[in-house]
């Protein structure tokens, strides 16, 4: 008996053994996510384990400084994950060296549950090569007391950033206080959002009538006062503009709904006299504020894997996944149709505030959303802080635009010409 029982054991542990042979590791890796999601990726692998019992999931996540050095080791390794979450800088890098893969065929008809906006972000030269998961988006908040002192009215908001500017100027002109801060320490983000092209056939184009024309504007706009100085010129002056705008001390915030949680909690008389618009698009009908991750699969990833990379890619960007997530974060947009159509989006509480307006007012224009990067470059911080210098000495005066403009156009044309 006792051997009996010696054999029956020794198979059973035979087949959990040969059964755990059987099942498929897919590593999956995501960029700066733990520990704060590690409740929603703990479901999320129980779930799809469920659902496909031949499948072993290993989360990894890498933290922001050290995740393109690992992911770079690995696939030169030729051990780097399955599937991979990156922004789309890094999308754009990766599929530049061909360490990713062009996904149009696995894709196929899923293409159709993905907003436009979200796609074309990770489309280069014609392929696509990641499959969209979160993102974000831009509003425009008014401080309706501050507007009313200035003669405007905060239900018939700029729709135009002239229109945005002239607000901008009038607010200043009536009150004292600055209108808007814009972000530019990042223009080529202004540019692109105004449908205005940095480079085009290998060449800098950022010095065109068009261009000198908006700089020339915003250089007027500053001289009268109506743009906020505060870190106007930095790359992200987010913190800047919540607090001149808690303070009452700023017109008009163009920033993701979450900064109004901000004003929710620390400055409850202007929250009270917020009211949230949709941001100004800009001249190529592009919704500002964007910035998507998405899901790629690496060169390195093994053929026989490569149909569940894929699945699994789908599955954690289909839309009961991308709205678990941005119910997860709290101030994120997914970036498929059926989750932004979602009631979570798009019904208002009875009493809703300037944070609740301000999230179904983002997932509206959320499939019109672009991230406004510089990519496709090289060198890109040595060319963006040309540019910028530029900017700055043109904006505040020191420089006329169209000559700041041009000599920056220059510096930007050698480097492209010196890369093959």
């Amino acid at each position: 008996m006792k051997l009996n029982r010696w054999v029956s054991s020794g198979l059973l542990a035979l087949a959990a053994t040969s059964a755990m042979a059987d099942k498929i590791k897919l590593e999956f890796w995501t960029n700066s996510l733990h520990p704060k999601f590690d409740g929603y990726f703990k479901a999320l692998e129980q779930t799809y384990e469920a659902q496909n019992p031949n499948v072993d999931l290993v989360w990894v996540d890498i933290d922001w400084d050290n995740f393109e050095p690992k992911l770079a080791a690995a696939l030169a390794a030729g051990n780097a994950p399955a599937v991979v979450n990156m922004d789309v800088p890094q999308t754009f890098r990766f599929a530049q060296q061909r360490m990713i893969l062009p996904l149009d065929e696995q894709m196929g008809a899923d293409r159709s549950h993905y907003v436009r906006g979200a796609l074309e972000d990770v489309t280069f030269k014609g392929k696509l090569y990641g499959f969209p998961w979160y993102n974000n988006a831009n509003v425009l908040a008014l401080n309706a007391d501050l507007l009313k002192k200035a003669g405007l009215d905060a239900s018939k908001p700029p729709r135009t950033l002239d229109e945005q500017l002239a607000f901008a100027k009038q607010i200043r002109a009536k009150t004292g206080q600055p209108g808007l801060l814009p972000q530019l320490g990042k223009m080529s983000g202004v540019f692109q959002g105004e449908g205005l092209a940095l480079v085009k056939d290998g060449k800098a184009v950022f010095n065109s009538p068009q261009h000198v024309a908006l700089v020339r504007k915003l250089a007027d706009a500053y001289k009268s006062g109506a743009l906020a100085k505060d870190s106007l010129f930095s790359e992200d002056n987010f913190q800047d503009s919540i607090k001149l705008y808690n303070a009452g001390k700023l017109g008009m915030m163009e920033a993701a709904p979450s900064a109004l949680s901000r004003t929710r909690d620390d400055a409850k008389q202007v929250y009270a006299s917020t009211v949230v618009q949709p941001a100004p698009l800009g001249g190529g009908k592009i919704a500002k504020g964007g910035y998507l991750f998405t899901f790629a699969i690496p060169v390195t990833t093994d053929k026989a894997k490569l149909p569940e990379a894929v699945k699994f890619a789908k599955f954690i960007t289909n839309d009961i996944n991308q709205l678990a997530f941005s119910k997860a974060t709290g101030g994120t947009y997914p970036s498929t149709v059926g989750a932004l159509a979602d009631p979570f989006f798009t019904q208002l509480p009875k009493n809703p505030g300037a944070l609740d307006v301000a999230r179904a007012t983002a997932a509206r224009v959320a499939p019109n959303v672009r991230t406004l990067e510089l990519v496709g470059v090289p060198n890109v911080t040595t060319l963006s802080k040309k540019l910028q210098t530029a900017i700055e000495a043109a904006v505040t005066g020191q420089k006329d635009p169209k000559l700041a403009l041009d000599e920056a156009a220059e510096f930007w044309n050698e480097r492209l010409k010196a890369t093959p």
